[in-house]
């Protein structure tokens, strides 16, 4: 089943980057029928063919013959910060950084704050109230926002209701909401 898992990757590989069977086979020094037997599983796959293909497509060896992905599950535990629940929908080191977030009802909106960063935020339930410079807004669900965070903001659920949110951050506008800073 090695060959077979070798060639679907590779054909995946080739198909993500718009080659054709026989650009590829021409590239890298083979004929069409040996690299469609290589990705139907058909041809056992051994260096002398893979190299020159894993060249062509800018990949290692490995990334063609390497044990199955890990558990794709994100499984961290919620972050509980000025009375709102964060939880972390993507792994730790992601690029971009994703939360479902329940904001509580509250009396008064927070203070707008300001910060490095970007974020985009997309209303699953509830009401939510975003101040944003000099607008108030209310989102309602299926609404989405989208912002530099160097502009003063803030966020709470708007009326008696929690409103619960899905928001993406760049690095510096995670760090801000989930990291407890001295002055908290």
């Amino acid at each position: 089943m090695e060959s077979a898992r070798i060639g679907s990757r590779l054909r995946a590989i080739r198909r993500s980057q718009g080659l054709t069977l026989e650009e590829l086979a021409a590239a890298a020094g083979m004929s069409v029928s040996t690299l469609s037997r290589l990705e139907s599983g058909k041809r056992q796959a051994n260096l002398e063919l893979l190299v020159p293909l894993t060249r062509r497509l800018g990949i290692r060896v490995d990334d063609l013959v390497a044990d199955e992905r890990p558990d794709p599950r994100v499984r961290r535990p919620p972050i509980h910060r000025d009375g709102l629940v964060i939880v972390p929908l993507a792994p730790e080191h992601a690029p971009v950084m994703t939360y479902r977030i329940t904001y509580p009802p509250r009396a008064q909106a927070p203070e707008p704050r300001v910060h490095d960063g970007y974020e985009w935020i997309y209303v699953l339930s509830g009401r939510l109230r975003l101040i944003l410079g000099d607008q108030d807004l209310v989102l309602e669900p299926g609404e989405a926002a989208e912002f530099d965070t160097r502009t003063p903001h803030s966020m709470s659920a708007a009326g008696s209701d929690s409103a619960e949110a899905i928001s993406i951050f760049n690095r510096d506008g995670a760090r801000i909401h989930t990291h407890t800073t001295p002055q908290d």
